[in-house]
C-alpha cells in the first residue's frame, strides 16, 4: 500500500514538472524574444559598427534568428525534446557545458549558504521563542527584521566592504586567486574565495526561518499540552525537547526548502558584487546579450533544481512526521 502511495506521488509529481517546465519555456522564450535588447549588436559588441549588412544576415542565419519567434520556439523545442539544449551565443559552448561548468562553481556558495542560514535560522529561532520578550529574543527580531528588508547588493556590498576593504581577511573577487591555474587551486583557497559570498547569501536567508520558528514555538509552548506539561514539572528545555521540535521543524523544512529559488535570485545579485563566475554571473551575461539559449536553458535548470528540492521537502516530512501522507 505504501508502495502504491509513493508511484502514485512520484507520477504526480512528475507530471506537475512537465507543466511547469512547459509554461516556464514558453513565457521565458516570449519575454526573451520580445526584449529591446537587439540579438545580433550584443552578439557583436563593440565592432558592430564595422559589420555591414550581408555580415548581419549571416549572423541571423548562423543563430537563426532570421526565422519567426513561433518557428524558433518549436525548433528549440524539438531539439530540448532530443536532449540539446542549443548553443549559447555568449559563450559558444552548448548550453548543457556553460551551465554544468557555471554551476559547479555555484553549487558550492549555494550548498554553504543553504546550510548556514537552515542551522542559524532555526536556532536563533527556537532561542527566540523560548524566551518571548527578552532582550535576546529583541535582539534576534531586530536582526531578522533588518536583514528581511535588505536588498542582497546591499548587504555584499557592506561586506565586501568591511572584510575585503577595510579588513583585508577576505579576497575582493573571483573563485580564485588571480594568475592561479584552476588544477593548482587548493581547497582552502577555494574555502576562502567562497566564504564571503555564501555568508552573504546566508545571513539574509536565515530571517524568515527564524521568525517563522520563533512564532510556532510560541504558539506550542502557549498551548494546553504544554501547560500539563509544565505542571507535572517538566523543564524548558525538555518540553521544546518534546514537544516543540517536531512542531516546529516541519514549517523550518518548508521554508528551508523553498528558499532554494531565493539563494537562486540571491546568487545573480551576489555573484555581480563578487565577481564570482556562477551560473548567476552567466545568467546575467544572457540577459543583458539576449543570448536566448542559454537564458531559457538556466530557467529550465533552475525550474527543474528548484521543483526537486521541493520534492525532496515533500518525502522528508514522512521521516520527521510518518503521519503525514504523501499527496
Amino acid at each position: 500500500m505504501r508502495l502504491n502511495r509513493i508511484a502514485s506521488f512520484t507520477v504526480r509529481k512528475f507530471i506537475r514538472l512537465v507543466l511547469l517546465l512547459m509554461a516556464v519555456s514558453v513565457f521565458s522564450f516570449v519575454l526573451v524574444s520580445l526584449s529591446p535588447v537587439d540579438p545580433i549588436n550584443a552578439y557583436v559588441g563593440a565592432d558592430m559598427l564595422q559589420i555591414g549588412p550581408e555580415q548581419r544576415e549571416l549572423i541571423a542565419q548562423r543563430w537563426g534568428l532570421d526565422e519567426p519567434m513561433t518557428t524558433r520556439f518549436f525548433l528549440w523545442l524539438q531539439q530540448v525534446s532530443m536532449g540539446n539544449l542549443g548553443t549559447s551565443m555568449v559563450f559558444n559552448q552548448p548550453v548543457a557545458t556553460v551551465i554544468a561548468n557555471r554551476f559547479q562553481a555555484s553549487l558550492q556558495m549555494l550548498a554553504i549558504a543553504w546550510l548556514l542560514s537552515g542551522v542559524l535560522g532555526l536556532t536563533l529561532g527556537i532561542l527566540a521563542g523560548a524566551r518571548e520578550g527578552s532582550w535576546s529574543d529583541r535582539i534576534i527580531r531586530f536582526y531578522a527584521y533588518t536583514l528581511a528588508s535588505s536588498p542582497t547588493f546591499w548587504v555584499a556590498l557592506l561586506l565586501l566592504i568591511i572584510f575585503a576593504v577595510q579588513l583585508k581577511v577576505a579576497p575582493i573577487c573571483c573563485a580564485a586567486p588571480p594568475g592561479v591555474l584552476a588544477q593548482d587551486v587548493t581547497f582552502w583557497q577555494r574555502l576562502h574565495h567562497i566564504l564571503l559570498p555564501a555568508l552573504t547569501l546566508s545571513i539574509i536567508g536565515v530571517a524568515n526561518i527564524a521568525l517563522h520558528t520563533r512564532q510556532k514555538l510560541i504558539e506550542v509552548l502557549n498551548s494546553d499540552y504544554v501547560l500539563f506539561a509544565r505542571a507535572q514539572g517538566e523543564s524548558l528545555v525538555g518540553i521544546i525537547q518534546h514537544h516543540g521540535l517536531r512542531n516546529v521543524i516541519l514549517p523550518a523544512i518548508t521554508l528551508q526548502f523553498a528558499s532554494l529559488s531565493e539563494l537562486f535570485g540571491g546568487s545573480v545579485l551576489a555573484e555581480q558584487v563578487f565577481a564570482y563566475p556562477g551560473l548567476g554571473e552567466a545568467t546575467v551575461e544572457a540577459a543583458l546579450r539576449s543570448d536566448v539559449p542559454l537564458l531559457i536553458g538556466i530557467v529550465f535548470f533552475s525550474a527543474i533544481f528548484v521543483y526537486t528540492g521541493n520534492t525532496i521537502a515533500d518525502l522528508t516530512y514522512q521521516i520527521v512526521d510518518p503521519r503525514i501522507r504523501l499527496s
